[in-house]
């Protein structure tokens, strides 16, 4: 029994330390550091996204979950605020990372290509990614709302 709650014990302590366990909101996080986020799965809402935002909180964000892995470029038209952005895999693996996408002031406005097959893309504050050490490579865990 003691061993039991010991790993109880254990498994709350890391869920804690990943800031995860504060809200009934989605969230995301690497390893530990947790994300609240807006989850948008139509294409209305993908088309959108961040757009005409003026202030994303650093511990916020957007993940856009796609029907299918496939490559999906980005863009910034219409964003005021820097980004990171980061795909990830069905396999939750981080495979490409655009850091401080700045927001697009020309046109046509040109699109972030990532050349990598993804199902999710995780938007962040530009600069979260230096911040939080995070690679390409890293592992996302999910708790979808």
């Amino acid at each position: 029994m003691r061993p039991t709650f010991l790993l109880l014990a254990a498994l709350l302590a890391l869920v804690s330390a990943t800031g995860c366990d504060r809200s009934d909101q989605s969230r995301v996080w690497f390893e530990n550091h947790c994300f609240e986020v807006e989850v948008v799965t139509t294409p209305q809402e993908r088309a959108r996204g961040l757009m005409f935002r003026e202030h994303l909180d650093p511990d916020n964000g957007m993940l856009f979950i796609f029907d299918w892995e496939a490559v999906h470029p980005f863009w910034m038209k219409n964003t005021l605020i820097p980004l990171d952005i980061i795909w990830i895999d069905r396999n939750k693996e981080v495979v490409f990372i655009s850091k401080d996408a700045q927001p697009c002031e020309e046109e046509p406005c040109p699109t972030i290509n990532p050349y990598k097959k993804a199902k999710y893309v995780l938007e962040v504050c530009g600069g979260t990614a230096d911040k939080i050490g995070l690679e390409v490579g890293d592992k996302l865990k999910l708790d979808i709302r």
